[in-house]
């Protein structure tokens, strides 16, 4: 398959050759019994596989989150986090049991295992959806910062609009072009995922700075009485904003989704029997972040939190230097999503190309098939940026479809499936919840979207 190995290459310095190894469909090992011939280093220690594992975990969604707290409500919100968080480890823990018993060393061949050669191209088409909605949102945010949004109705100014002034050559199609010729292209041409390894310690330390400036924002303004307490529980007026608190349940899921990754990590550690602690460590680390950015980011900006919330720091935050600390928030974070995007684009192009050309020969010894499905990727994913018009629609997207299987549907199911008859009458009844909340929440998520789009080219009528 072409994730389990994959992903890992990413966002693992160490996994050098693995990807290119011996898979005539391009990918990974199917059984432990392979193991051998791509276990070529010492393993990872448990720091390095928190650390990995971590990354996998916060993207792009923590821009969401805070608006989730306006739908939610603070108390309602952060208690929505933890327990997604809680899900997730339980989910990832299925995953981990059923690998174990049919030795399998990836996501892609787990569902090979239970259910057989169309379990695996399900879940690989599940994780090309999964990243290509990623990676919108990751352009879409770009485009938010550098050139500005008008998604919510009123125009917040991007970076170079806010220093030049408005221009043709700094409008958002422009900048956006401009960006994947110069960087999202060149770095997405790397074969290799080690190649990557400097721009991806950097996007993390960029991460870092986004999120010590924003709380450091939010705690002057609390200490100097510049805001107000936001809301701890829902507003529900009616029965329209009662629906519409499930739709922040995509969000919240496609925020967690790091299942395809947990298999190489656990392949790369040096005991394996710390995985378990890893998940449990990291998903900790990332409810503790989400949580403060969420907190920090509502507390901010109240009700007038944006779907991208980084497009709310155009505005005098009525703090000194408040405008530099504005461009120094969103320009860190830009600049720590086009260091990401070769990360997330290269298992996205493996992938593809197990799909497309499962008898080929490695991706990498062709050159004409590597540059015709870069090409045709990068343009997608160019269109989907210009045409969707919020964050929050492709985040409800990805979220309702493919990162709700990835994360909750597949394990649930393999576990019901129970191939090698190990799964409790307790992980039925827990499978059986996950996949009855996540198809439920998610068809209310849609039904609220499709009637919320309704009204609004009805109102004008009226």
């Amino acid at each position: 398959m072409t994730i389990g190995d994959i992903a890992p290459k990413k966002e693992r310095k160490s996994r050098r050759s693995k990807a290119v190894a011996d898979e005539k469909a391009p990918l990974l090992p199917t059984r432990k019994d392979e193991e051998e011939s791509f276990d070529e280093f010492n393993g990872a220690s448990f720091t390095g596989a928190v650390f990995n594992l971590a990354t996998t975990i916060v993207g792009a969604g923590i821009m969401a989150l805070p608006a989730t707290m306006k739908v939610l409500g603070l108390g309602l919100g952060i208690a929505t986090i933890v327990f997604m968080a809680f899900l997730t480890n339980a989910s990832i823990e299925l995953l981990l049991r059923f690998s174990r018993a049919g030795k399998c060393m990836s996501y892609s061949s787990l569902m090979g295992d239970a259910f057989g050669k169309y379990g695996r191209i399900l879940l690989q088409i599940c994780v090309m959806v999964n990243n290509i909605g990623v990676l919108i949102v990751y352009m879409i945010i770009i485009g938010d910062v550098l050139s500005g949004t008008s998604s919510s109705g009123v125009h917040h100014a991007g970076v170079l609009e806010g220093w030049f002034g408005g221009h043709w050559w700094n409008g958002r199609t422009l900048v956006l072009l401009v960006t994947t010729l110069g960087i999202f292209a060149p770095l997405a041409c790397f074969k290799r995922i080690d190649s990557l390894r400097y721009t991806s310690a950097l996007s993390v330390a960029l991460a870092v700075v986004f999120l010590v400036i924003t709380v450091g924002i939010s705690i002057i303004k609390l200490i100097g009485g510049g805001v107000a307490m936001p809301r701890l529980l829902p507003d529900i007026t009616d029965l329209a904003s009662f629906w519409k608190i499930f739709t922040v349940v995509p969000v919240l899921v496609t925020a967690y989704i790091c299942h395809y990754n947990v298999h190489t990590i656990d392949n790369e550690l040096e005991d394996s029997t710390q995985i378990k602690a890893v998940v449990g460590t990291s998903l900790g680390l990332c409810s503790s972040v989400y949580i403060m950015i969420s907190f920090f980011g509502f507390l901010l900006f109240g009700d007038g939190t944006l779907d991208d919330v980084l497009a709310n720091f155009d505005t005098d935050l009525g703090i000194p230097y408040s405008s530099l600390l504005n461009d120094a928030v969103r320009v860190s974070y830009a600049a720590h999503l086009m260091l990401v995007f070769p990360i997330v684009f290269y298992p996205l192009r493996l992938n593809m190309d197990g799909l497309l050309f499962p008898s080929a020969r490695p991706l990498v010894s062709d050159n004409l098939r590597f540059g015709l499905l870069t090409t045709g990727l990068i343009t997608v994913i160019f269109a989907g940026a210009n045409f969707i018009p919020s964050i929050w629609d492709a985040f409800q997207f990805t979220g309702a479809t493919a990162a709700v299987c990835l994360g909750f549907i597949f394990p649930a199911a393999i576990t019901l499936r129970d191939h090698h008859s190990i799964a409790t009458k307790k992980d039925k009844i827990l499978a059986i919840f996950m996949i009855v909340l996540a198809v439920f929440s998610n068809v209310v998520a849609i039904y609220s979207d499709a009637y919320a789009l309704f009204k609004k080219h009805e109102s004008p009528r009226e």
